[in-house]
């Protein structure tokens, strides 16, 4: 029995990686166990290819780490991940290191899973039904890890946000989220205590595939469908008392402080817990206040946390309409650092919303936020698939948006010219061709040679 289970562990990662190159990062996120309890689950009612776990099927592939004696359970929680970090950031891209402990531990358990596919909702479900004890945990601090023998113990290990910005920096994030998996599980391993492991995250992550190092694309591209759409929580609406005069959402919303990476994205649309109070709405003017309480946080040094948008809507006589514009953003740190960012970038017509796939402080985004004072210096944003919307407001759903990105891009104008160069050497080869003229007198064989007369 023991041969089996070696024989059939090598499998394990590769089935990990061939799934996963094969399912698409949209509405679901991978879920991996490991456990020191043997089996638990047959290999033969796994998941087939391109299938999604819902709710009811989570609960069923987990119950058996639920009914063990211990009930030693912890939950190794990210922000976001997807299936093709493994694929990217993995073994099959040639990095044994960065995924090393999670893959060896699949491995090696007496039991493991690989779930590739599973509906994010059920994670939140999974965190709102089980009573968990939260530790925050990066590389930089050292986890305090207590269980008590005596009692069940369901722990959640908050992993450090990962870091999108550059796949270095993705490529690190993920490195350091895993030595702390792989020091956690060998800590409980040394302990002699039986316990089960689950790697997963709260939601799904935007994957930026095929560019290169360093650099961001933000304009159209062909195979457009190839590109990752936005993860499908709703957007964040604000109310005016009846009716809903705001609406903004973002697949990934992320700012970093003096080098301290603060995600925000589950606190403002999957667990809904910023405050959108202070925000102001009439005919002339938007404000949209986001207010965040990060002191669950320790390893942060902000504990509170507001993001303003301010807009206008102004008439243009040039154009006969009104238009909005988004003028500035503001943070306001602790309620006493503001750093104000000026936008130049962000207009539409106030009946449409705006939308682009990169905004932020960096200048490899669609529309780059500049700092205007000195406290703006020390941060960094990053708002993928941003869209937002602060008048005419119908039906609490966006209106059509006006993309950041011109019809005419750089590509598009490349093609245009190269086109008209080669139409160019055309039109040149057939009026050549047409001057071309033959002779009006020819040599007759039969007759009399012609004789060109020679003078010196």
């Amino acid at each position: 029995m023991a041969q089996d289970r070696w024989c059939l562990q090598p499998l394990l990662w590769f089935t990990l990686t061939t799934l996963f190159q094969c399912t698409p990062a949209v509405e679901h996120v991978p879920v991996l166990v490991w456990s020191t309890f043997g089996s638990l689950w047959n290999l033969e009612k796994k998941t087939h290819e391109g299938h999604i776990v819902k709710n009811e099927e989570l609960q069923t592939f987990l119950k058996p780490i639920f009914n063990q004696g211990s009930q030693n359970v912890v939950l190794f929680l990210q922000n976001e991940l997807s299936v093709e970090d493994f694929t990217q950031y993995g073994a099959e891209n040639g990095d044994d290191e960065t995924f090393g402990n999670v893959q060896q531990f699949l491995e090696t358990s007496n039991s493991s899973l690989v779930l590739p596919a599973v509906d994010w909702r059920a994670i939140q479900y999974l965190m709102e039904n089980l009573t968990w004890t939260e530790i925050h945990n990066d590389i930089d601090h050292e986890m305090e890890l207590e269980m008590d023998p005596s009692k069940p113990n369901l722990i959640v290990v908050k992993l450090a946000p990962v870091d999108r910005m550059t796949n270095v920096k993705m490529a690190q994030s993920l490195s350091n989220n895993d030595k702390v998996i792989g020091e956690t599980t060998n800590t409980l391993i040394r302990k002699g205590m039986q316990f089960s492991a689950i790697y997963t995250a709260l939601r799904p992550s935007v994957v930026i595939r095929g560019s290169a190092e360093g650099m961001i694309h933000t304009g159209r591209r062909l195979m457009a469908s190839d590109s990752t759409r936005p993860v499908p929580y709703p957007p964040v609406n604000v109310t005016n008392g009846t009716d809903t005069c705001i609406l903004f959402h973002a697949a990934s919303l992320q700012l970093k402080a003096n080098g301290t990476l603060i995600d925000l994205t589950n606190e403002t649309f999957i667990s809904r817990s910023v405050d959108t109070d202070s925000s102001t709405c009439s005919t002339k003017n938007v404000t949209l206040s986001l207010k965040y309480s990060l002191q669950q946080s320790p390893s942060l040094s902000v504990k509170t946390l507001e993001i303003r948008f301010l807009m206008w809507n102004r008439f243009y006589n040039v154009s006969a309409r009104h238009w909005f514009t988004l003028d500035f953003v503001e943070i306001l740190q602790d309620e006493v650092n503001v750093a104000v960012f000026n936008v130049s970038s962000i207009s539409a017509p106030h009946e449409y919303s705006f939308h682009c796939q990169l905004v932020g402080t960096s200048g490899l985004s669609g529309v780059v936020f500049i700092p205007a004072n000195d406290a703006a210096g020390a941060w960094t944003i990053t708002i993928s698939e941003f869209q937002i919307q602060g008048f005419n407001v119908e039906d609490n759903r966006f209106a059509y948006a006006s993309d950041c990105t011109s019809f005419f891009t750089r590509a598009i104008w490349m093609a245009l010219i190269t086109s008209l160069i080669l139409l160019y050497i055309l039109t040149f080869g057939i009026h050549m061709i047409m001057q071309l003229t033959t002779n009006d007198r020819f040599d007759d064989p039969k007759g009399q040679a012609l004789i060109v007369p020679q003078t010196d």
